[in-house]
């Protein structure tokens, strides 16, 4: 994600305000093509329970050294310290870097996209929706290339997505999509909090099917491992 968020971070605001005092509140994100979404910020700090069944066993099939990017508050790679592994987290957000640090997991204030290290990985792991980190469809197999340079030889890439061509479905089940227009899948979201709003930025959700043809071109190996819904859980290896 290319968006600087120095200036106007709610997101790591929020994460440090619930942090502090564990007042219930709510981010607000809003969409170019969507209603506004609500995110209780204790969700960013959910435990191993309270994670969704293709989150569970995401963290069952990491190994090795591992890359969390998109960290967040760190709910899973806290589990994952807790368990031993050599985890390394990225976040945008400086907010959720300074909470991070506090909690002691090794981390940069970094997009994967622009992420220089000498270090190779085991897991990359992108939950929450973490391949939207690749913004635009036309970015998806260069960021894949990217992730592939960053792992050691059969390493792998575990990550969540949504198939979100439900939202242009009509009463009958019909769908409307202008296929004239951008991939369906591609949003511009805002995140809102305590009066602040932070920069737009581009955020991608891909269907399974367009992944597989992109992990192709980035020549990875595609496997869908977990679904639930329109919601899956994908492994690619090198």
């Amino acid at each position: 994600m290319s968006e600087d968020f120095s200036k106007n971070d709610p997101f790591g605001k929020a994460i440090l305000e619930f942090d502090k005092n564990r007042t219930a509140k709510i981010i607000r994100i809003s969409s170019d093509l969507c209603d506004d979404d609500e995110l209780p910020i204790q969700y960013l700090f959910r435990t191993h329970d309270e994670m969704p069944a293709v989150e569970k066993k995401a963290l069952t099939l990491c190994k090795g050294r591992i890359l969390d990017a998109g960290a967040g508050a760190g709910a899973h790679v806290k589990i994952l310290n807790e368990e031993g592994f050599d985890v390394f987290a990225l976040d945008v957000s400086p907010g959720a870097i300074e909470h991070l640090k506090k909690n002691h997991i090794p981390c940069a204030l970094s997009s994967l996209q622009y992420f220089e290290t000498k270090e190779r990985y085991d897991t990359i792991l992108l939950m929450m929706n973490g391949i939207g980190i690749s913004e635009k469809l036309e970015a998806l197999s260069s960021f894949l290339v990217k992730c592939k340079s960053l792992l050691r030889e059969n390493g792998q890439i575990l990550l969540d997505s949504t198939d979100i061509k439900y939202l242009y479905e009509d009463e009958d089940d019909s769908v409307w999509i202008d296929l004239n227009s951008s991939y369906y899948g591609e949003f511009q979201f805002q995140m809102h909090f305590n009066g602040e709003s932070g920069p737009f930025f581009n955020w991608l959700y891909v269907d399974f099917d367009t992944l597989k043809t992109h992990a192709k071109m980035a020549d990875l190996h595609c496997e869908k491992i977990f679904e639930d819904g329109n919601h899956y859980l994908a492994k690619l290896k090198t």
